[in-house]
This record gives C-alpha cells, sequence and structure tokens, in this order.
C-alpha cells in the first residue's frame, strides 16, 4: 500500500533563554548547520554581573560571620539561636551566589544537539523574556516521514502495527518493510524503519498516525514539510482469514429476516439474492463472516 507523507526532523527543539533581557547578539541565521555546544545568542549580561557581584559579597560577609561564630558557639560565648541564625544566613547567600551564577551563565544560548537552524522569531536587540522562543532547531542527520494508517488497513493487521522495547532496543515484531520515494528523484528509493504508532484515531481523519526514520539523504536536500510517497508491505502482519467487510446497506432481511445481499453476475448483469452470515460493524461498514468468496 502506498501513502502520502510529511518529512519532519527526528529531533527538535524550541530554543528559549532561561533569564530575561536585552539580545545584543544573534550569532546565526536561518537556515545555519550549527553544532552541539555552538553558541547561537547572548543576552546583555551587565545586569546579571552586578547581580552575581552583590551576591558573591554576601556570601563572604555571611561565610565570615559563620566561621566566627562556630568558634564562639564552641566557647559558649554566644547562643545556639544566634549560631543557627547565622548559618541559615550562610546557606541562604551561598544558594544566591549559586542562582547569581547559572543566571549568568542562561544569558548564553547554546545548541543541545548538532542541526540547522530552522526559524528565528526574533532579532537582535529584541527584549526577550525567559521561556519565550527564540528560534527553532531541528535535526539534519535524521528524518521522520509520518503517514496516517486508514481504519480498515489497522482492522486487517494481525496484533496492530506495534514496536515492543525490550532492554532499551525497540524491536517490530512481526516486520513491517516500508520506504520512501522523493518526488523528482527518479526510482531512488530509501529503507524505512519503524518508529512509532499511534493507538489513537484522529477525531478528525479517523486515521492512525504511524512514524518512520530514515537518515537524511546526501546527495539531494530534503527538509522538513517537504512530502514523500511511502510504501508499506504489510504481507507479514496481514490476517489471511474469510473475512469480507462491506457496506452495512448492502445487507438486507430476506422474508424470515435472515441476512442476504445481492451478487452482480457481471456476464449477464443480472443480480441474485445471496444468504450471508453477519458479524460485527464498525462505523458503516459490517462484517460478513460466510457467504462470499
Amino acid at each position: 500500500r502506498s501513502f502520502p507523507g510529511k518529512v519532519d526532523a527526528s529531533q527538535r527543539a524550541e530554543l528559549a533563554f532561561r533569564v530575561s533581557g536585552k539580545l545584543p547578539k544573534l550569532l546565526v541565521k536561518e537556515g545555519d548547520l550549527v553544532k552541539e555546544g555552538q553558541g547561537l545568542a547572548s543576552l546583555d549580561p551587565a545586569d546579571y554581573e552586578l547581580v552575581l557581584e552583590d551576591g558573591q559579597a554576601k556570601f563572604d560577609n555571611s561565610s565570615r560571620n559563620y566561621q566566627r561564630a562556630k568558634e564562639l558557639v564552641a566557647d559558649g560565648n554566644i547562643s545556639r539561636l544566634d549560631f543557627d541564625r547565622m548559618e541559615a544566613e550562610y546557606r541562604s547567600a551561598s544558594a544566591a551566589l549559586s542562582q547569581a551564577r547559572k543566571d549568568l551563565e542562561y544569558t548564553v544560548m547554546h545548541s543541545p544537539f548538532r542541526g540547522r537552524i530552522a526559524q528565528r522569531d526574533v532579532e537582535n536587540f529584541e527584549e526577550v523574556v525567559a521561556k519565550q522562543t527564540v528560534m527553532w532547531l531541528q535535526s539534519s542527520d535524521e528524518l521522520d516521514i509520518s503517514i496516517n494508517l486508514p481504519e480498515s488497513v489497522v482492522r486487517s493487521v494481525r496484533g496492530g502495527v506495534s514496536k515492543e522495547t525490550v532492554g532499551g532496543n525497540c524491536h517490530t515484531d512481526p516486520a513491517v518493510r516500508a520506504t520512501a520515494q522523493f518526488e523528482g528523484r527518479g526510482d531512488q528509493t530509501f529503507t524505512l524503519t519503524p518508529e512509532e504508532v499511534a493507538t489513537k484515531a484522529d477525531p478528525q481523519t479517523q486515521t492512525y498516525r504511524a512514524t518512520f526514520t530514515m537518515p537524511a539523504p546526501t546527495n539531494f536536500t530534503v527538509l522538513p514539510g517537504m512530502t514523500a510517497t511511502v510504501a508499506v508491505d504489510l504481507s507479514e502482519l496481514v490476517t489471511y482469514e474469510k473475512v469480507r467487510w462491506i457496506p452495512a446497506r448492502a445487507v438486507q432481511a430476506d422474508s424470515g429476516l435472515k441476512p442476504r445481499i445481492w451478487v452482480l453476475d457481471p456476464e449477464t448483469m443480472t443480480v441474485s439474492a445471496q444468504q450471508v452470515a453477519i458479524g460485527r460493524m464498525s462505523g458503516s461498514m459490517i462484517e460478513v463472516t460466510d457467504g462470499l468468496s
């Protein structure tokens, strides 16, 4: 069976700063390839450097007071209550200093993985707030291709198109063989690896989303958002039993209220009644378990 597929990046992320500030440096443009750990943008660090300096001063002062208090409380020169207060101030100043250092580090955005800048949502010298999306990063090594499987295909699959994870490794049993073709690339095909299959139908289309992965082609460009044609071989999954699904409106009752259908003879173009045995209903379809070859 062939299905239209949509290409997406296997790994994608919305990148945002964890702190607020002015953005004087955007180091990359849309479409740029970036390495893991590469700097992408930075905020003005001046305010955070002042907070760090203030935090360092408070920490140094509280640390000296705490060290003196440990000597004094041992000799009984201060109360235990005063010592506990100084210890709490020291620990609070230490935590505030660590947070100030982290906030200063957060003014620089680094790439979490190797990929391509798909989109930038801000420009230089803009004020950005914490958690505001600054840019979108997509991996460039692997691609996801998603298709929508109709109910009729999923229903005929023995045990469902599912994956089993054993020891961190994913296994699909039995095998689903799938290949992808891209427009303008002739008969060149790419082998796909099953990644995941949704078990809940889309409420709008009543289809089940299946996702496959493949290495990104090296001889031409395939970008997220492009389309592909996915050929799926379900021969090892389909149950070959004598079951037919036909429109429920094709089944009528005879005079004895037994189900029957009308069969067309293609040579004489005449119809004749045929008794059948029926089973389950699914939507507008009904299962015929016997009476049809």
